[in-house]
Formats: structure tokens, C-alpha cells, sequence
């Protein structure tokens, strides 16, 4: 069984997917695939860390997340959840990537 992947927040935001903190209970979806004109914004007002309110509406397939959901919860069921730094993490996106593709 592979162990957890562990993300610092500020990684997150470079690397698309679907992370969760079972601290806070928060589900962050990142997903770079998004093209918006930059020419509306006035780069001189935004530094790197600001962020836009695009809608406060969520445009996620819940019943898809439920699926990853369950699928991470079984396969990680009595899991470690540390880091091992011998996994292979093209293994663990190969199968994230797996997961994805089951529509």
C-alpha cells in the first residue's frame, strides 16, 4: 500500500489536483487548465501571494470528488502517513491519473 504524499500549501498551488487537510477538513482543487485574458487585471495592483474571486460558486463534479474520495480512503485504509522517499511518485500519478479517467 503506498504511503501518503504529504504537500506543503504553498506547493499547491504549482501542482494540479485534488489535496486535502485532515486538519482543517478543506478539499483544495487545483486545476491549471484555465485561460482568463490577464489584460483585464492591472499587474502593477496584484503581487504573487493575491488572489481573485472568480465565483463563489464551485465548479467540481461532486459526485466524481465522492468517488476519489472513497477511492483514496480504501486504498489508504490503516495507511502510514508519512512521506516514503523511495516511492516512485510517477507510480502515485499514474494512478491518480487512472482514477481521473473513469468516467
Amino acid at each position: 500500500m503506498p504511503d501518503l504524499r504529504r504537500f506543503e500549501f504553498e506547493e499547491l498551488a504549482n501542482r494540479p489536483g485534488t489535496y486535502f487537510n485532515p486538519q482543517t477538513e478543506v478539499l483544495v482543487v487545483v486545476d491549471d487548465s484555465p485561460d482568463l485574458d490577464s489584460e483585464i487585471f492591472n499587474m502593477e495592483e496584484f503581487e504573487g501571494a493575491d488572489w481573485v474571486l472568480v465565483a463563489d460558486e464551485v465548479p467540481v463534479d461532486e459526485q466524481r470528488r465522492d468517488e476519489l474520495l472513497e477511492a483514496f480512503q480504501t486504498r489508504h485504509a490503516g495507511a502510514n502517513f508519512e512521506a516514503d522517499p523511495d516511492e516512485d511518485p510517477e507510480d502515485y500519478e499514474e494512478e491518480v491519473e487512472e482514477l481521473g479517467r473513469e468516467d
